[in-house]
Parts: C-alpha cells; structure tokens; sequence
C-alpha cells in the first residue's frame, strides 16, 4: 500500500431487511483491517460504513413484521452497531440512508444532473428482481421459469415484469469515458478477472439506467416530482460522498480532504452497480474516480453455499461464543481468499487456533517471558552490537515486511499475513536452534541476546498482526512494556530500521486458548470431518443418473436470435431425430468453431421457450480457468445420438 498520508476506506452499506450475517461481517473486518494497516504506517484514516434503509424489499420486510418502513429499520440498526462494536470495527461514521442530510445532497444532485441533461423522464418496460433491486437484461439471464419469467443470476429468484413511467440516467452516453478510464486504470478493481468482467459488460453496450420508481413509496421523494421515489441504487451509491460531507455547506474541507476514496470494499455480486453504474455517477457529477476496488467472494460453509434451506448458515454471534472474537478475526483475514469464493468450517477456526495462534504464537511470547523471569532478565536492552544469526533475523523481519507490503497494494490480506505468519515460524526455528534455556546456565551475555532479538521480533508481531488482532496484540505489547499508539507515527518504517529498543517484561498467562475436545468426542469429530470431506448430499444413485439421457449430437446449423447478446439457436442433430437448442454461448464461440462438430447433450429435459424459442434440450459445457464456457466434445467422432453409459 502506497503512504499517501490519509486513506479513506467503505464498505457496502448494509440492506437492514434482516440481521447482519456472516458476508456483511467479512466485509467489514476488512475494512477495519485496512484501516488499521494504513494507521501503523502513520495515515490519518476514516472508515465508512452504514445501512442501505430504502427500497422495495425493505417495505416488503417491514409489512411482513406489521411495521412502517422507518420504525421497522431503526429497530434494526443497533444489530449492526452493535456486532461491529462487538468484533472491534472501529468505523468513523455510520451512514444511514434515512438521514436527512443524505436526502437532501442525493436529491441536489439528481437536480444537477437533470439541469445538464443527464437525467430524463420516459418509460420503462422490463423485468425487474426486487430481492437484488435489478433491472435485467437479456444479457444477464441464462435460465427462465417454466412461464417464461427470466431467473436473476444473483438471487436465483424470478423477476417480475415492470411497465411505469420513470426517470432515466443517460447511462448509455459515459460508455466510451468508462473504457477509457477502464483503460487508464487497469488496477482499478481487484482481482483482475473482475475487472475483465465489467469491460466486457460495458463493451457490449449501455442502456440508459432507470433511477425512479411510481410503484412504491418507501425511498427518497424524487425532486420536484411527487408521484416518483428514487431507485435505491441512485440513492445508495452516492453515501461514500454524502458520508464525508458532499452536499453540505458546512462541510467542504472534509469532502476535500477524504475524497476520492481509496478502497471501495464490495461483494462480487454488487460488482456492476460499484464499477459501473457509480463511476458514470461520478463522471456526471463531475466529481474523482475512487482509486481502487476489492470485490471479495463468497463464503462458503464446507463447500456449499450458506443457505436457510440446507441449514448451514452461520451467525457471527455464535462464532464469538464457540472461539472468541479476535481469533475469528484472524481466521477470515488470514484463510478466506479474496480472490474467489471460500470455505469457512467451524474445523478449520479450531485448528487455526490451536496450531497457529496457540502453538506459533502464544507459546513464542510464553517461553520467551518465561525464561527471561526466571533467569531475572526483565530489563532487556539491545546489545551494542548483534551477531550474524540476528542480523539474519531481522532480515527475514524486512522481507516479511516487504511481501505483506507488497500484497496489501493489491489488498491481498491473506498472502500478506501469511509471509508474517512465516516470519513467526522464523523466529520459533530461531529460538529452537540457539536454545537459550541452556544458553541461560553457559553463557549469559549470549543468552541476553537472543531474548533481546526475540524481543524485538515479538514487538514485530504485535505491531504487524495488531490490524487483524488489536486488542491481543495489545496485550503482547504490554507484555514487553509497550503500548502501541497507532496512527501517531509510522511504525512500519520503524520496524525496518535496526532493532535497538529497551523492553521490561511481565510475565502473563497464555495469550490464546487451545481449544480441547473431549475425548468423548473425538469420534464424533473424526467422523464430522470425513463427512465435511465426503458430504452425503454430493452423491446420487445410480437410478438417478440412469434418469439423465445425455447424448451426442452433432451440430448442424446455426442462427442468431432477434434481440440477443448471448444466445444462439442451434439444430442438432441425434440420428433418428433432429432438436432445436439453445445456447448461451454466441460471444465464446463462432459459426465455424461449432457447425459440424459433435457436443454432449442433455435430451429429455421438459421442453422450454427461451426469447421465444422452444429449446429441446441443453448443451452442456465446462469452464476455463477464466470462467469461459468450454464445449465437451468426444476425442474422436462417434455415431450421432449415441447415449453415455
């Protein structure tokens, strides 16, 4: 991460249909993680976060308990304050979209927008999926309902057709300034694959965007015209300004100060809205480009979606009373990949715990504390000069430094706290191969040293984890007579100068606790994770498969289909009969890569009309590490319609 002096970080405002969940909470801690690294750099910091309190789902949730909308979302909010408090996220300013001064700005600046010409009033037809608040196109849909209704690809619900009037942004007019500030920024969002994403989007064409609605009540009065709310995401994106003062008079030199921001932390499935439609906000206003956006994965429990219906959905409180909350601080900064969807089990939290911060860590600071009390080494002072192994310590200190730097300019938390991780180990090999406990009765000057170089490299740790673990960290330091005051200097620079600190140390209790079975239950954990291995769920009979008539065809001709982006309309052929197919493949393959080739085929699906067409049946494919859909073809050619056995 580059030190820019002050770094200004968000998070997604929160929908309060519901409690926050286990996703809301991995993107906050993340901010706060940031936050707290760029604060051990010596940055001036400000965290943002909040709710996201209008909207068409929110009036439908707070019906749902006999409640208005805004009496409904208040007495939701302290279940998000107070869980951040809780997990020790220690935001700036927590934003809510009900408040009056965001109204206000949001409705300023739709007001400015329809002054030059951005924003004008038409009509909107299409179907709309109230549970992501999204208007989709035919390009996002691959799968419709049996009466034709197009499921939304991030909520997996069927969408409802919407006929009104509305407001439109002219979305259509920033598509080529948004490529071309794609191209000036190709690190703009991480990971890149993402970012590939959003170009590709943009490249196949912007409609204008609906931002009002008449059929609902519950949002901010769209200006001047009574009968229409604004569209929640017109609403929502513009809190990362309103939060730092935009549209307040009173309020300039803080707006001046944080923005742009310098990370937007997001969820891939609120990518286009964040990367698309919010910067062509932006350029509209007038207003800077964030600097860069980390849009995170899923999180997965062993391997499967959460989900109400599977039971598998984990509450962030009840992880607090199984492990405590800075060991699943840790265990979410340090396990789950940024980069993709991950897997979270209450296993693997325990093992985290026991092996790293139990046994790496809590027993480095306990037997470093302990021989020094008991040798009576508690004033502890570095030597005039250090020996080749220490030297060679706090160089491996200055690498670990260095990569977690390194990672942390893309946000890649996990390979940064791991390189950390393996400077701990470092220091562990260090103490095992110079053994001080015999040192202590052969030579004490030596044994000096290497409590001292242990020293140093424990106030190493403590400072590098204290953004993943601030109040443990906290106590190491104290443990060494330390107090860490983060934000007041850079700390990193110092870590990379040479070691020459004085330390008084207090011997303490075990830093973390391991967790202990009872050996009543080791079989039953034994047997938990080979079912987390081989979950039951993930097998079928063989009478079920028999059930799936999958053939091979070969393609005989191919057409386009009125309207659209992805679909291609095949005729295929089986042998004793030919089959009409659609297939959502038209920007990965061409006429001439597909016509005369023979593909595999699931052929007894109930028939269904996708854009009108009825398609017989499904092409299937695979995926490339890119996420490109790949055809399955036979290694050589076999008689058409021949079925897999």
């Amino acid at each position: 991460m580059a030190h820019n002096n002050t770094f200004y970080v968000t998070t997604p405002i929160y929908y309060v249909n519901a409690k926050p969940h286990l996703g809301s909470l991995y993107s906050t801690l993340l901010a706060d993680v940031a936050k707290r690294w760029h604060m051990i750099n010596g940055d001036d910091t400000f965290f943002l976060t909040g709710t996201d309190e209008h909207g068409q789902k929110v009036a439908q949730a707070a019906e749902k308990h006999g409640m208005e909308p805004k009496p409904f979302v208040d007495s939701l909010i302290s279940s998000f304050t107070d869980m951040w408090k809780t997990y020790e996220l220690e935001y700036d300013h927590f934003i809510r979209t009900t408040d009056d001064h965001h109204e206000k700005a949001v409705q300023d600046w739709i007001r400015q927008l329809q002054q030059q010409g951005d924003i004008y009033k038409s009509r909107y037809e299409g179907w709309y999926c109230t549970a992501s608040e999204m208007f989709l196109t035919e390009r996002d849909v691959d799968y419709f309902t049996d009466d034709g209704a197009p499921i939304c690809p991030t909520t997996g619900k069927a969408a409802t057709w919407v006929s009104e009037e509305c407001y439109f942004f002219r979305l259509s007019a920033y598509q080529d300034r948004l490529l071309e500030f794609y191209r000036n920024n190709p690190g703009f969002i991480t990971p890149a694959e993402r970012m590939n994403e959003v170009i590709s989007f943009v490249q196949d064409g912007l409609k204008d965007l609906s931002i009002s609605r008449t059929t609902i009540d519950w949002g901010i009065p769209f200006p001047d015209d009574p009968d229409h709310v604004t569209y929640v995401w017109a609403d929502a994106l513009n809190n990362y300004i309103t939060g730092v003062g935009y549209g307040d008079p009173n309020k300039q030199d803080m707006f001046k100060k944080w923005w742009p921001a310098d990370l937007h932390i997001i969820g891939k499935d609120i990518l286009r809205f964040h990367a698309v439609y919010w910067p062509a906000f932006l350029m509209a206003a007038g207003l800077e480009m964030p600097k860069k956006m980390l849009v995170h994965g899923f999180i997965r429990v062993d391997n499967q979606k959460m989900s109400k219906s599977l039971g598998n959905v984990i509450d962030p409180n009840d992880l607090i009373e199984q492990f405590g909350v800075e060991p699943v601080r840790y265990h979410l900064t340090r396990y789950l990949t940024i980069t993709q969807d991950s897997s979270l089990s209450l296993r693997d939290i325990e093992q985290s715990i026991n092996a790293d911060l139990a046994d790496d860590l809590g027993n480095l600071l306990h037997r470093t504390l302990t021989l020094a009390t008991k040798n009576n080494y508690t004033q502890v002072e570095a030597p005039a000069e250090w020996g080749e192994a220490e030297q060679a310590l706090h160089k491996a200190l200055v690498e670990a430094i260095q990569t977690a730097q390194s990672e942390l300019q893309e946000y890649y938390f996990h390979k940064a706290y791991a390189a950390i991780w393996k400077f701990i180990n470092q220091v562990n090999r260090y103490i095992h191969d110079n053994e001080p406990w015999k040192l202590a009765k052969t030579d004490h000057e030596r044994f000096k040293q290497v409590i001292a170089a242990a020293c140093h490299s424990l106030y190493a740790i403590g400072v590098l984890l204290w953004p993943m673990m601030p109040t443990k960290m906290e106590e190491l330091l104290s443990s060494l007579g330390v107090t860490m005051q983060a934000g007041s200097h850079d700390y990193i620079n110092e870590l990379l100068q040479s070691w020459s600190m004085a330390f008084t140390l207090t011997k303490r209790g075990p830093l973390f606790q391991k967790i202990e079975r009872p050996k009543e239950d080791e079989s039953a954990a034994s047997k938990e994770q080979q079912q987390q291995a081989e979950p039951e769920q993930s097998y079928i009979t063989i009478d079920q498969l028999s059930q799936v008539d999958l053939r091979i065809g070969t393609i005989k001709t191919i057409s386009d289909i009125q309207g659209s982006h992805k679909l291609f309309k095949l005729t295929v052929d089986f042998g004793d009969e030919t089959r009409t197919i659609c297939a959502g493949i038209k920007q990965h393959y061409t006429t001439d890569q597909l016509v005369g080739h023979q593909a595999l085929f699931v052929t007894n699906l109930k028939p269904r009309k996708v854009m009108g067409v009825e398609s017989q049946g499904m092409m299937l494919m695979s995926h490339d590490a890119d996420g490109n859909p790949v055809m399955i073809s036979p290694t050589r050619v076999v008689p058409v319609g021949s079925r897999l056995k």
